[in-house]
């Protein structure tokens, strides 16, 4: 499998906060860039027309992000939650503690285009993430991140 078509995962939130752009972008910034540049077309001379280049700038950005975000849903996987399971697996919520610690932490392992660290929302494809999937309640597993390894042991899973 190439990178330009590997899975994205998502939950329902996250698909609709892509959805919702995609609409935006393609209905209402279109229209807004179309009517700058019908409005730097008429003031003449495009080639020393500021307004002009800075439309089709904008133009090109929305574009590029319009192919993007449509490239996200066409590799969307949706994040679907079948009941409990005694197994760490995309859509988790994980409690751990780390060796050495008294206190817990909770993660949820989502999609790497949901990712939000500071908020428990760690990727699948982070070292944290990679190395909890498809442990079970009481493993230990470490992740060998920038700061060295870590070891958690895995509290519970829901």
């Amino acid at each position: 499998m190439t990178q330009g078509y590997d899975i994205v995962y998502l939950t329902a939130e996250g698909l609709q906060q892509i959805e919702d752009e995609l609409e935006y972008l393609t209905t209402v910034r279109r229209e807004e860039i179309s009517l700058k540049l019908e409005a730097a077309i008429r003031q003449g001379d495009l080639k020393e027309n500021a307004d002009y280049h800075d439309a089709k700038d904008e133009q090109g950005f929305v574009e590029g992000r319009i192919r993007d975000l449509e490239d996200l849903l066409r590799r969307a996987q949706l994040i679907e939650d079948s009941g409990p399971s005694d197994v760490v697996r995309v859509g988790s919520t994980v409690t751990v503690s780390e060796e050495g610690f008294d206190e817990v932490e909770k993660y949820n392992i989502v999609g790497a285009h949901e990712a939000d660290p500071g908020n428990g929302r760690i990727s699948n494809e982070s070292p944290i993430g990679r190395a909890l999937l498809g442990a079970r309640t009481g493993d230990i597993v470490s992740a060998e991140t920038p700061a060295g390894e870590i070891r958690f042991e895995i509290q519970s899973i829901s």
